[in-house]
């Protein structure tokens, strides 16, 4: 079978908010990565799987690569990094309405791995044609890279090439994944994601950066219901009265929003169960997010 399948890894790589986690969910074609407007929403690994005919790739999404401050970030940075040489095609995905001086780090990291390269210019619904041909023509010229894909991931244009054009670059090779897989995280995991984007959508200024959703219990004991016990980490006394909302109205909008993407995710009746508790400066202490495939 090896010799008429394919499978191969790809690296999504960018700066904080350059849109890999919509990309990913576009190109998987279901909702694994949390999207929200807030730069450093992705904090782990996702992988997410698509299969085309007898080809299977596994998809990489990314933290964005940022100059850390806390041993979060460092660590945040480092997966990004282990999944570029993990990866047996590295995609620079670049937000074409940002300056283009802001992305020299990551053809470094990327041209340095050894590993096939390739640019996909994002968000090309809102850049004008000029300003993404220099762009394409400076990447072309200054890093040799002549693989450049203009798409939109949020609206799927010009996907379905770039897609094709990942397909044809696997090496040939057994799957690694069963036929119906879409991810390898657990869907404990998923629900805290989950829960963690609506903190972020619901939650303003430096609050979320400084907050962690963590797994406590699960419990499926009536068919087809459901009830997640999780628990919100918040470094400061403060912020856990911000989290809760006056008589606890902004967790419960939380929760309830939550509630419904992991329904969806489960098919099932589901009953989520928030408590929210003070761990001071837990971004500098690993035993908080280890378990979150996070390594320091």
């Amino acid at each position: 079978m090896s010799d008429k399948t394919s499978f191969g890894y790809v690296a999504l790589i960018g700066l904080p908010n350059a849109g890999k986690s919509t990309l990913m969910n576009t190109l998987i074609g279901t909702k694994l990565s949390i999207v929200t407007p807030k730069v450093q929403t992705t904090r782990r690994r996702v992988l997410g799987i698509r299969l085309i005919n007898q080809t299977q790739i596994a998809f990489l999404d990314t933290p964005g690569i940022f100059t850390p401050n806390s041993r979060l970030g460092k660590a945040m940075v480092n997966v990004a990094l282990q999944a570029v040489q993990e990866a047996d095609l590295v995609c620079v995905l670049i937000d074409a309405s940002r300056r283009s001086g802001e992305h020299e780090k990551l053809f470094q990291v990327a041209q340095q791995s050894g590993r096939p390269v390739c640019v996909a210019l994002n968000k090309v619904d809102k850049t004008p044609k000029e300003k993404l041909l220099m762009l394409a023509g400076e990447i072309s010229t200054k890093y040799n890279i002549n693989d450049i894909f203009m798409i939109s991931a949020l609206k799927s244009q010009g996907t379905e090439d770039f897609l094709k054009f990942i397909q044809h670059k696997m090496p040939k090779g057994p799957w690694l994944f069963e036929e119906d897989d879409l991810t390898d995280l657990s869907v404990q995991d998923l629900a805290t994601e989950f829960t963690r984007e609506k903190l972020f959508a619901f939650l303003h200024q430096e609050i979320p950066y400084g907050l962690m959703v963590q797994h406590e219990l699960w419990k499926e004991d009536t068919p087809g219901k459901v009830e997640i016990y999780q628990r919100i980490v918040v470094e400061k006394n403060n912020h856990k009265g911000i989290v809760l909302g006056h008589q606890g109205t902004l967790i419960n909008k939380i929760r309830v929003a939550a509630e419904n993407d992991i329904r969806r995710l489960l098919q099932k009746k589901v009953k989520l169960h928030l408590q929210v508790v003070v761990k001071e400066d837990w971004q500098n202490k690993p035993q908080y997010f280890q378990d979150q495939g996070l390594e320091f």
